[in-house]
C-alpha cells in the first residue's frame, strides 16, 4: 500500500517488484488481497495500478493552511535530513496525500511552497539513524572526534537530541572527556558505536539544562553588544 501511495500512477507490477524486491506473481497476490480488504485500486497487469481509495486509512481533517505547512515542513526535512529521515518524510506526505479529500490531495501534489537550498550542510560520515535510535534510548553512543582546529580525541557523550543548522548539523550531548556539556557537528563525527551503558531517565532533564545555558550564553553576548555600542 505505502508503494502505491508514494508512487506516480499508474505502478506497473515490474516497479512494485522491484522496489519491494518480491516476484511478479507476488505483486498479482498482494494487489487482489489489497481489493478484497476495500482498497480501490484500478488497472490490471501490463496496464499498471491506481490507488483510487485507501479503505486502510480514514479521512483526516485539515485546513488549507496546515496542509501547506506540513508540506513545507516535510519538504525541508527531505533537504536537510539524514538519508533516513529524507525517506521517511517522503512517505509521510503520500500517506497524508492518501488520507485527506481529493480537493486536497491535489493541493498536495501541486503545492505552491517548496524547499530548497543552495548549500547544504556537509554529509555525516555515521549512520545519523542509529546515533537518533540511540538518543530515544538514552545510551552513550561512542565516536572519534576531530575539532575545528584538525585536533582528534575519542569521546563517549551522553546524546541529547540533534539540531539541524543553517551550515552544519550539530549534536548536544553531556561529554564525559570534558565533564560538561558540548556541540558536536555530525560531519566531524566517526566510527560511531553505540554501547550499553544507559542514563536513562535523564536525558530531558540534562537537554533542558543545556538549552538553558545556551539561551543564557547567547543573552549574556546580546547585553555586551548593547554596552559596547
Amino acid at each position: 500500500m505505502q508503494a502505491l501511495r508514494r508512487a506516480t500512477p499508474p505502478v506497473t507490477a515490474t516497479y512494485l517488484a522491484q522496489d519491494m524486491q518480491v516476484s511478479l506473481r507476488t505483486i498479482y497476490r498482494d494487489i487482489e488481497t489489497l481489493r478484497s480488504l476495500g482498497a480501490v485500486i484500478d488497472g490490471a497487469a501490463g496496464f499498471g495500478f491506481t490507488l483510487i481509495e485507501d479503505a486502510a486509512l480514514p479521512p483526516l481533517g485539515f485546513e488549507d493552511d496546515e496542509l501547506e505547512a506540513l508540506v513545507l515542513g516535510l519538504r525541508e526535512v527531505a533537504v536537510i535530513g539524514d538519508p533516513a529521515l529524507a525517506k521517511a518524510s517522503e512517505s509521510a506526505l503520500s500517506k497524508i496525500q492518501a488520507r485527506v479529500p481529493a480537493r486536497q490531495a491535489h493541493r498536495l501534489k501541486h503545492a505552491v511552497l517548496d524547499a530548497r537550498r543552495y548549500w547544504r550542510p556537509p554529509e555525516p560520515v555515521i549512520n545519523v539513524a542509529q546515533l537518533r535510535e540511540a538518543t530515544w534510548e538514552e545510551l552513550c553512543v561512542s565516536f572519534g572526534y576531530e575539532d575545528g582546529k584538525g585536533n582528534q580525541t575519542r569521546r563517549t557523550v551522553k546524546p541529547l537530541g540533534i539540531m539541524y543548522m543553517d551550515n552544519s548539523n550539530m549534536l548536544s550531548a553531556w561529554c564525559k572527556l570534558r565533564k560538561a556539556f558540548r556541540i558536536f557537528r555530525l560531519d566531524r563525527m566517526q566510527d560511531l558505536e553505540v554501547t550499553e551503558e544507559s542514563f536513562r531517565p535523564h536525558r530531558v532533564s540534562l537537554l533542558r539544562q543545556h538549552l538553558e545555558a545556551i539561551r543564557a550564553e547567547i543573552h549574556s553576548s546580546a547585553k555586551d553588544c548593547v554596552s559596547s555600542d
